[in-house]
């Protein structure tokens, strides 16, 4: 039913008529580019905003509580309102006030007693903290979003920093690392350094902290290449969080996508995070920013009204068809309408903002297909977001990773985005998971993933490097809780453990939570060890959750997003800083650098070859080939794996094959070695996840036809040993 069907059940008078703006001391300027840019004797302001009457920008005083300066912006081209301002520089605080309708019948919430962020806003003066001054309707009425508010909300409101680039780079270089080369460490700016005492008090929990030596040392050794950032775009505190004492601790409720959050900074200049993406990149790790274009933190019809909603919200947000709510494919009250030209623009200025002005190297898009949907609503490869990027030469130089679902019709596309794209799988975590956990029937599953996925992305004609391998992230258990608790345990969320997801794939392996039973506790660690090993011996590109590597808790929270506490961040206390799987893990990230066969980009088939020999061969744990009827009985959860080092693509480096027998059993198991065509030496066993035991190639040499033992629940890799 349309918004005309339905009439106007109340009466909804036009905001009361404010002083007119002087234009006074502002030229016409120019329409492009939009936002805030400093010029000789001035700024130019440029902002989009159609069907409204005038739009202001007013400025403030150093401490953005008194408004100093109001100016009609005098130019229009078409709907971008554009001026000029004479005397403004660098430093400037300013708000804008958007005059237009306000009738949420129609899907115009326009409201010139609240002052609005410029949506290409640079910096932000303060955090933003859900308060009812966001609010632009009374609060505590019946059908309250009906009636606009008439008190001002100038004094309290966050202010917009006119802000000028003019950082030294010096020598600066993008690492450029290939994506079957990269291992990428998902980590939360504050929780990594909120606790590490090597950090400066004043630091810690900010972007200058994660520059400090501690930090990136800890990174180095640990071997990633690459740090994925959770949302540093600002971003607002729920009210209901607020009142309850929390916060919006992930992130996920951006509002300005140019600016970083001022939690972040430890000092007052955003060229904080330009000095740490640096330092990052002179120790040769990317930077990969966790964006989130699919909604904003303006919530649904009662939320709060900080920018798009005031200036232009029948452009920025999908409304449903009776115009006063909003479409949804989210789950936070909103879906931003990225195949509306002005709302596209913004995000491509975004993303080569970031990548242009402040040097990052990639994107993560939380709930990708929302931001991929076309005009209908429908996701589109060749819609026009993926379009917009698939041409454009700035971002074709960086990493592009989707989160392939959102809540919406279709909203699951795994293996459903176009060449260029890499994508978090979750049908990898899935498989893994449920093997591990001894599910039955899960081994033919387990094994393509294991092999990079091909059934997910080979008719895409991409490569392995396509599947970004997730077991464990921030959005569900830590790798400590996946094997601790069946259930989630979010009471402290104060949704009484009603959010979160209920099916994890989780096993406690005998006991819910901590234990001091020593079998289970044994148990825990070998599954840990499993699923590491797991990750990164497999085709594709791996993903280690931030923290995993040193057995961090969050004590059975699976939805710790609003956590800004000890629940979150890192422990670096000396169980956790000396706990023997950090060890481990660094092994394991040296061993895949030492073995190209675990990152090729190509696909493994398992077809022979003239000579008899495969890229991958299956094999029982009675070293012969593994059978169809085999393969197919769901009690089977034992199985080794050769992958041959000399199908190593044309171009890169074969190094030495690489044997892995796996246990999923609930009982010891004892493998014979295959003996494979061409492989006449040893194999040198260099992990046994059973022990934890890691060692070089020349130690604890197998012949092929010989024994391995494997305790239940555990793996082994072993290479090519060197030939004499």
């Amino acid at each position: 039913m349309t918004a005309k069907a339905v009439g106007k059940p109340l009466a909804h008078p036009a905001p009361p008529t404010l002083a007119p703006a002087p234009t006074a001391g502002c030229r016409h300027g120019r329409a492009w580019p939009l936002g805030a840019t400093p010029g000789e004797g001035g700024v130019n302001f440029a902002v989009f905003a159609s069907g409204v009457d005038r739009v202001e920008v007013c400025l403030f005083d150093a401490s953005g509580t008194r408004e100093e300066r109001r100016i009609a912006l005098p130019g229009r081209a078409e709907d971008i309102w554009h001026g000029f301002v004479e005397g403004a520089g660098p430093g400037a605080r300013y708000g804008l006030r958007v005059y237009g309708p306000y009738d949420p019948h129609l899907g115009w919430r326009c409201n010139p007693h609240k002052l609005l962020l410029d949506p290409y806003a640079r910096k932000l003066d303060r955090p933003l903290r859900g308060a009812e001054w966001q609010y632009a309707y009374p609060l505590g009425q019946e059908r309250r979003d009906l009636v606009p508010d008439t008190s001002d909300n100038a004094v309290t409101a966050a202010k917009c920093v006119v802000v000028e680039s003019a950082f030294d780079w010096g020598d600066d270089q993008h690492p450029a690392r290939s994506m079957e080369d990269s291992v990428f460490y998902e980590v939360h700016v504050r929780g990594f350094t909120q606790q590490l005492p090597q950090v400066p008090a004043h630091l810690r929990g900010t972007f200058a902290g994660l520059a400090t030596e501690p930090a990136i040392g800890h990174l180095l050794a640990l071997g990633v290449t690459a740090v994925e950032l959770l949302p540093v775009q600002a971003f607002n505190d729920e009210r209901r969080l607020v009142d309850l004492g929390l916060g919006n601790y992930w992130g996920y409720n951006t509002i300005a996508f140019c600016a970083p959050d001022p939690r972040y900074l430890a000092g007052d200049d955003i060229d904080e995070f330009r000095a740490m993406v640096k330092a990052l990149h002179a120790a040769g790790l990317e930077v990969i920013l966790d964006v989130a274009y699919n909604h904003s933190c303006e919530g649904n019809h009662l939320g709060p009204t900080l920018c798009f909603k005031g200036i232009d919200n029948r452009s920025y947000y999908r409304l449903t068809e009776d115009h006063r709510h909003y479409v949804d494919h989210t789950g936070t009250g909103n879906t931003l309408n990225a195949s509306h030209p002005a709302m596209l623009r913004l995000v491509m200025d975004s993303l080569r903002y970031w990548v242009e002005e402040m040097h990052v190297d990639g994107f993560r898009f939380d709930l990708a297909p929302a931001v991929a949907r076309n005009a209908s609503g429908g996701f589109d490869h060749r819609g026009p977001f993926l379009s917009a990027v698939a041409q454009d030469p700035v971002l074709k130089r960086v990493k592009l990773i989707a989160e392939p679902w959102d809540l919406g019709p279709h909203g699951y596309q795994v293996g459903g985005f176009p060449q260029g794209w890499g994508e978090w799988n979750g049908q990898y975590r899935d498989r893994v998971r449920d093997y591990w956990r001894g599910t039955e029937g899960s081994l033919p599953d387990f094994a393509a993933a294991l092999c990079g996925s091909a059934d997910v992305y080979g008719h895409s004609r991409r490569g392995p490097a396509a599947s970004v391998n997730i077991i464990t992230v921030h959005d569900g258990f830590t790798l400590n809780d996946l094997v601790s608790y069946n259930d989630k345990h979010n009471e402290s969320n104060a949704e009484d453990n009603r959010d979160g997801e209920s099916h994890n794939r989780s096993w406690n392996c005998g006991a819910e939570g901590p234990t001091e039973v020593a079998e289970i506790r044994a148990l825990r660690e070998r599954q840990k060890r499993n699923f590491l090993t797991t990750l990164f011996a497999s085709r594709g590109v791996p993903l280690l959750l931030g923290g995993d590597e040193m057995g961090r808790t969050q004590g059975g929270n699976n939805n710790a997003y609003c956590q800004d506490n000890e629940v979150s961040w890192f422990d670096w206390g000396t169980r956790h800083r000396d706990d023997p799987l950090l060890g481990f893990t660094q092994a394991l990230l040296r061993l895949r650098r030492e073995l190209p066969v675990l990152r090729h980009n190509a696909w493994l088939s398992g077809v022979p070859d003239v000579n008899g020999r495969r890229d991958v061969g299956w094999y029982s744990v009675w070293g012969l080939p593994m059978l169809e009827d085999e393969w197919t009985n769901p009690a089977v959860l034992s199985v080794a794996a050769v992958l041959d080092a000399r199908f190593a693509p044309a171009g890169t480096p074969c190094g030495r094959s690489v044997l892995l027998a796996f246990n999923a059993t609930g009982q010891a198991a004892t493998f014979t070695l295959p003996r494979v065509p061409g492989h006449d030496g040893h194999w040198a066993l260099r992990i046994d996840t059973g022990s934890g035991h890691f060692s070089e190639p020349q130690a604890s040499l197998h012949a092929g036809g010989g024994k391995l033992e494997l305790l239940s629940h555990s793996m082994a890799l072993l290479t090519q040993a060197p030939q004499e």
